[in-house]
């Protein structure tokens, strides 16, 4: 089984390879030409903002298939959003929570905005108890097969389809307390109530919240994928809730040399 690959970007597109399909996906990020033309007639699913999903492979695809990413095995399949089941880029952020973890024997974290579990199952794997939060019933079952693909289903893990913000608002009632935190927030969306959630406006409520649920030493990695966002930005707002706050942007290497720009990072540990 072949493990993901960012091969090239240019001209609004990246061209990656989940397991056994080549795809090309529409990123307007992605500026420039090419460095490995030739590779581009590799692909198999194209997926255009447009125009949706094609390609040669599309009928196979749509029944799901299997990929790696940070030797864990995932179902990928393509949206309706253009996603196939899997953020590569949070692989990046992995070594740095079982670091966390492995400080923290018997940790307990809370991924909010879970999507297909990439972040669980590492954590899940580490040795951690993990509330895995997402507000779509169809994203957590396909966690939840994750899980079973990698033998972790008997892991301590906890499946929610809620909505972050009142789940993290009933924890504070109950007295519940984490050791870590990860959230990656869409930049827009709707909770399992029909709320609408927005980036900019519903942010700083959610992590002065957060900030309630950590342990005296807990530790949060926040991330988002934004067009354009500044990691310092995201950094002052997770200063508000614990110290030694690191920034980075989110990104990935093609083997043909490019880098594509898929967001921002904010990391850090210690109650503020």
């Amino acid at each position: 089984m072949v493990d993901y690959e960012l091969v090239d970007t240019g001209r609004g597109a990246r061209l990656e390879r989940f397991g056994a399909h080549v795809v090309v996906r529409t990123h307007p990020a992605a500026m420039g030409e090419p460095r490995a033309p030739d590779r581009w007639q590799e692909a198999d699913l194209r997926y255009d903002r447009d125009r949706g999903w094609s390609g040669p492979g599309l009928d196979e695809a749509r029944s799901g298939w299997r990929a790696r990413l940070a030797d864990l095995t995932f179902e990928a399949r393509p949206t309706d959003a253009g996603q196939v089941g899997l953020f590569p880029e949070q692989a990046g952020m992995l070594p740095w929570l079982r670091k966390r973890v492995s400080d923290t024997p018997t940790a307990s974290v809370l991924n909010l905005f879970g999507y297909t579990g990439l972040v669980t199952l590492d954590m899940a794997r580490a040795g951690a108890a993990v509330a895995h939060v997402d507000a779509a019933r169809p994203t957590v079952a396909w966690a939840r097969r994750n899980a079973a693909l990698n033998d972790l289903e008997d892991r301590p893990i906890r499946w929610l389809v809620d909505d972050a913000p009142a789940f993290v608002a009933r924890e504070i009632r109950r007295e519940r307390r984490y050791d870590g935190v990860v959230l990656d927030p869409p930049t827009y969306g709707h909770g399992t109530s029909g709320k609408a959630w927005r980036l900019e406006r519903d942010l700083e409520p959610l992590l002065a919240d957060i900030r309630r649920l950590l342990t005296p030493d807990g530790f949060v990695l926040l991330t988002a994928h934004a067009e354009g966002i500044d990691p310092d930005d995201l950094g002052l707002r997770l200063a508000t809730v614990v110290d030694d706050v690191e920034v980075g942007r989110l990104e990935l290497t093609a083997t043909s040399g490019t880098t594509l720009e898929l967001g921002a990072y904010a990391r850090g540990s210690g109650a503020s």
